[in-house]
């Protein structure tokens, strides 16, 4: 696990420079807009989606800054999807990585904007030829995570989570919420390697069975630490799905159903990767660091 810590600090480090420039300097009639944009992406998180397109890439030999420009995209996506998640319509979020959330530090307008203008961020990395010389995988990788930020992903799981706040869901209706919200991206993280190495569609499949295993597997980790992390560590305010109502795998499931579960995904897990072999070892090790992380 110091290995995999280690990697996870260097691929961190190398994301953070290239977002540093990528994201436009606090300058011009729209500083402030550009302030709060680096506010939201720089600075804080694990930084877990775009090491998933890192590790994915390295088993088809991708050069490691076409990796990084796709992870600082989805990384722009997630930052977007956070900012906008704590606005007061939605969680009202006080803080987030430790620190004031967006709007608060700066103003609802501008976070709603800050959003915005990630997004609008995200595809015009993609679509830079720096991604890739070829253009049908640049916009093979734009269809990709516009499916999976959109209704049919993220924002179509945000919109069911939130219309399940004080409902009483079954546990398959729980599974295609969480899917949807945190799978869909975690979906595009583990298969975009491959969309960049032109892999078979064999390979494919298997990238997104673990990364759908993966997607649940992190956000039950999540629901366990709302209701039993530390927040210190967290860097956020826990408790907020319970106080809400909102629908969770470990609610359904219960605290000892739900690392059953997380088991159980481990294992399915595991043998989607067995025909990468020992390359695949990072993605193996990501996984056990997903479900026994304390934030």
């Amino acid at each position: 696990m110091a290995e995999l810590e280690r990697l996870l600090a260097t691929e961190a480090e190398a994301l953070e420079q290239l977002l540093v420039s990528l994201l436009p300097a606090e300058t011009g009639p729209a500083a402030k807009l550009h302030a709060a944009m680096r506010y939201a992406s720089l600075g804080g998180g694990k930084r877990l989606r775009p090491f998933l397109v890192g590790a994915g890439a390295r088993l088809f030999d991708v050069p490691p800054a076409r990796a990084r420009r796709v992870g600082a995209a989805l990384e722009l996506i997630h930052c977007y999807s956070l900012v906008h998640d704590d606005l007061p319509a939605m969680d009202d979020a006080a803080t987030r990585r430790g620190r004031p959330t967006c709007h608060r530090q700066f103003d609802e307008a501008t976070a709603i904007l800050v959003g915005d203008a990630l997004q609008s961020l995200a595809f015009e990395v993609l679509a830079d030829p720096a991604t890739h010389p070829d253009p049908e995988v640049r916009c093979s990788l734009v269809e990709g995570l516009a499916k999976a930020a959109g209704a049919a992903g993220m924002c179509g799981g945000q919109q069911l989570d939130l219309a399940a706040e004080g409902a009483s869901l079954q546990l398959d209706q729980i599974i295609l919420l969480q899917q949807l919200k945190t799978g869909a991206l975690f979906r595009f993280a583990c298969e975009s390697g491959a969309v960049l190495g032109q892999a078979d569609a064999a390979e494919r499949t298997a990238l997104r069975a673990f990364a759908d295993d993966l997607g649940l597997a992190f956000q039950i980790k999540d629901d366990l630490l709302d209701v039993a992390g530390d927040p210190a560590l967290a860097g956020k305010e826990l408790g907020q799905d319970q106080a809400a109502g909102k629908a969770t795998l470990v609610a359904a499931l219960g605290l000892d159903g739900a690392r059953q579960r997380l088991a159980e995904l481990r294992q399915s897990a595991l043998v989607s990767l067995e025909r990468f072999g020992p390359a695949a070892g990072p993605l193996r090790q990501i996984f056990d660091f997903v479900i026994t992380r304390a934030y």
